[in-house]
């Protein structure tokens, strides 16, 4: 999968403007809020900056084109959803690595020593894990448990 390829996928989950109060991340327009990008003026984002950023952000900071096919977008989607950290830290987990938050070759080499359908699993439960134990589960857990739904039959 290609980051295009990735970012179209995306943009099902994270298109549109979205200010709900219940979000913490306030303010959102193709998944990029306020919170995370405070110079953004969010009403005048678009598409093509949101590609860059995601690019930049996200894909290139968790190296998802170095990850094996099956796992490239669950762990791009997790770091869109849940911040770069964390999905280095469930992507260590699942493949046995020190679970540190830096995805170096030592992380690396155990995802490729890893079967990568076993690790997409094993990656997309512990999300689904972590997003049953936020207090805003009841308001937007229907939508993240689609979300990984469709990460599992991508992969």
């Amino acid at each position: 999968m290609t980051f295009d390829q990735a970012f179209k996928i995306l943009m099902k989950h994270e298109g549109g403007y979205v200010w709900d109060p219940m979000d913490p991340g306030g303010q959102t327009r193709f998944g990029l809020s306020k919170r995370a990008y405070p110079h953004l003026d969010i009403d005048k984002v678009t598409v093509d900056d949101a590609q860059k950023i995601y690019k930049r952000d996200y894909w290139f900071a968790v190296r998802a084109a170095e990850l094996p096919a099956a796992l490239r977008y669950s762990v791009f989607d997790a770091a869109v959803n849940s911040g770069n950290r964390q999905a280095i830290l469930w992507l260590q987990r699942s493949a046995g690595a020190k679970d540190d938050g830096v995805l170096g070759p030592k992380t690396l080499t155990a995802v490729a020593e890893s079967d990568p359908y076993r690790l997409a699993c094993s990656f997309n439960g512990q999300r689904l894990r972590h997003f049953t134990g936020l207090k805003t589960w009841q308001r937007f857990g229907r939508g993240w448990a689609q979300r990984l739904a469709d990460n599992l039959v991508a992969a």
